[in-house]
This record gives C-alpha cells, structure tokens and sequence, in this order.
C-alpha cells in the first residue's frame, strides 16, 4: 500500500468551527483548465459619478462631505429596517418565520477611489480599525449581531471598486456565527479552554501553515481552509472575544498585518486580490455584557476566490452546493505560496 502523501492523495479534514468536513483534493491542481475565465485587468475606479466618492450625490440625493479619512453612512439600499410587521404564528412546524430587525452602513476607507487596503499607510488602515469599533460600540449596544463585512473586486460581486465595507446589524444570530457559537461553546465545556486559543497555540508550534505574523496578531491557513487562499486572522495575546476589547498595541499591530497580508495577495498574481473578508466574535445586544462568552475568540477571515491566476477562480458549485465544502490545493501548500510572496507591493518596485 502506498503511503499516505497529504499533498498527493484526497483526504477530508474536520473544521471544529463549523463542524463540517472539507474534501482536499490536491491531485486536482494537475488538471487542465478550460472553463471561464475572469478579467485580469486592473479595475477602474475613475468614475466622476461615483457615489462614495467624496462631495459625490447618492442615488437617494443625498451628498457625502467632502471626508478626508473614514464616512459611514446608512446603505441606501438595506436589506434590513428598523421597523418591520411581526410574521403571524405559523400554521405547521414547517413554515416557521420570525421577526428581523436591523440597519445597513456602507463605510468607505479613503476618499481616493483608486486606493485599496494595500497601498493605504498603516494610520490609515488604523483609522479604518478605530472606526469599525465604534461601530460596533453604537450598534452592539442594540443588536444582537453586528456582522462587518467587505466584498472587494467584481468577481466577488462588488459593484463599486471604491475601497469601502459594509456593516449590517440585526436583531438575530445569522447561520454561520449561531453555529460558531454551538460549537466553541461546546469544546469550551468540553476542554476548559477556546477552541481558536487552543488551535491558534498548535499552530504556532506546527508553524506550516502561518503566512505572516507580528507581536499582536497571526494571519494563517486554517487547517481546514475551503477556499484556495483563504487566511484567518488571530490575535495572539489575552483573549479579545470583540473588537471593541482591542487595546491600542493590537489596533496597531492589527493595522499593519492587515497591510501586510493584502500587500502579499496583490503579489500573489499582480492584480489587486479580491475577496470577502469579515469579523465574527462573541454576540452583542442588550443580553449580552462584557466579557460574558469565554468560550469566544474574536478572528477575522479572508475568504479569495482565486485558484491558478488572476483570471482562473475556484468556483464553489455542484459538489461544494449539494454534499461539502471541496478544494484543491492544501492549506500547507497555499500558506507557503503566500509566505514567499513579496512584503513590498509590486505597484511600488521600482
């Protein structure tokens, strides 16, 4: 019998977070491929009728002020209101629907539209940090989960290649941090410690599958990656279970492997690296207090589509929609092509 090659034979790995299982195909990665391709193009950001440009009139009629740094503004387009009807009582177990409240923000980054996360300075990526926790202190005082999320480049469906994120808060716990938080808090009962204290410790040791790292915060691989470069984000001192308990050294220090990790996607394959990226840590709202979910640790995730080139993406259908999460390359491979990768932006060579 041949020995077992993680980078050569399929194998599923378990993700504790989700409690589910990913197929790893790395035998894949020698197929050819022939299916769509996206544009490899630099996006263009020079639109004079931009409406999250500054000074620019949104299609609700409204003008942004001239900022010079962060705007936040309600989305005018929101796919949750403050004021909605209660569904009535449903008549069979199968047809249940309950009540969801919440509000939309966009928040733009910077008052350049052709500036991305990468090429920004580290004070201004921590005024973007500074003021995703403000958010969160204004909305998590209301809402139950305050989910900020941001959607970069058009084959990730971003409509406007401004550098800007989106937060929505809503009265209820969407799907994937409700199963987040079954599943820590049941390993927590179970170990008497977090799930993502205990995995970031082990990672820290086994050290393969790390892309980049500061005092604060480690950017890795997870071990049970779906997507081809996907990254998580953990702080490694204390145990912040929300933005808001970030102090300053890991405000700056997230700052800067934020700029660091992106700057590496850019190098990866020459193009400005889509994503979506987000925070998930403990739940918020008038039930929650400080510090009241040990069995949480805040982590931010990187979620890129992009496989073989800027032009070739994963596409996450048939299989990955109907049985489970599948990818092609391993997490090993992907965090050692991404550690390689320049620290100095390849628009900044000279």
């Amino acid at each position: 019998m041949t020995e077992f090659n993680p980078t050569e034979h399929q194998h599923v790995r378990y993700n504790p977070l989700k409690d589910e299982w990913i197929l790893v195909s790395p035998h894949r990665c020698l197929r050819p491929w022939s299916g769509q391709t996206e544009s490899g193009q630099e996006e263009q950001a020079s639109d004079p009728n931009n409406p999250l440009k500054a000074g620019a009139v949104r299609a609700n009629g409204q003008r942004n002020p001239v900022y010079t740094s962060t705007y936040v503004f309600p989305n005018d387009f929101p796919a949750l209101l403050e004021r909605v009807p209660e569904p009535p009582t449903p008549d069979h177990p199968l047809f249940q629907a309950s009540q969801a409240k919440g509000t939309c923000r966009v928040m733009c980054f910077h008052p350049e539209s052709s500036m991305t996360i990468p090429l920004m300075t580290v004070e201004e990526i921590l005024a973007v940090i500074e003021e995703w926790v403000n958010q969160m202190k204004e909305l998590g005082r209301r809402y139950t989960w305050v989910q900020i999320f941001e959607n970069k480049g058009a084959v990730m469906g971003c409509s406007n290649p401004h550098p800007h994120c989106q937060i929505w808060a809503s009265s209820f716990m969407p799907n994937e941090p409700r199963v987040k938080d079954r599943t820590q808090k049941q390993y927590f009962t179970q170990y008497g410690k977090p799930l993502l204290v205990d995995y970031l410790e082990q990672e820290l040791v086994k050290k393969d599958r790390i892309v980049i790292q500061n005092a604060e915060w480690v950017a890795l691989v997870p071990y049970w990656a779906a997507w081809p470069y996907e990254t998580m984000l953990l702080p490694k001192n204390g145990q912040p279970q929300r933005l808001t308990d970030l102090n300053d050294e890991q405000k700056k220090d997230l700052a800067e492997i934020i700029k660091g990790l992106n700057t590496k996607y850019d190098n990866l394959f020459k193009c400005s690296f889509p994503y979506c990226m987000g925070w998930h840590g403990a739940p918020t709202g008038p039930g929650h207090t400080p510090r009241d979910s040990p069995h949480w640790l805040l982590h931010g995730l990187y979620l890129p589509p992009l496989l073989r080139s800027a032009t070739v993406k994963k596409f996450m259908v048939g299989y990955e929609m109907l049985a489970q999460p599948q990818r092609d390359l391993t997490p090993e491979q992907a965090a050692h092509t991404l550690r390689e990768c320049d620290t100095v932006h390849y628009k900044l060579k000279k």
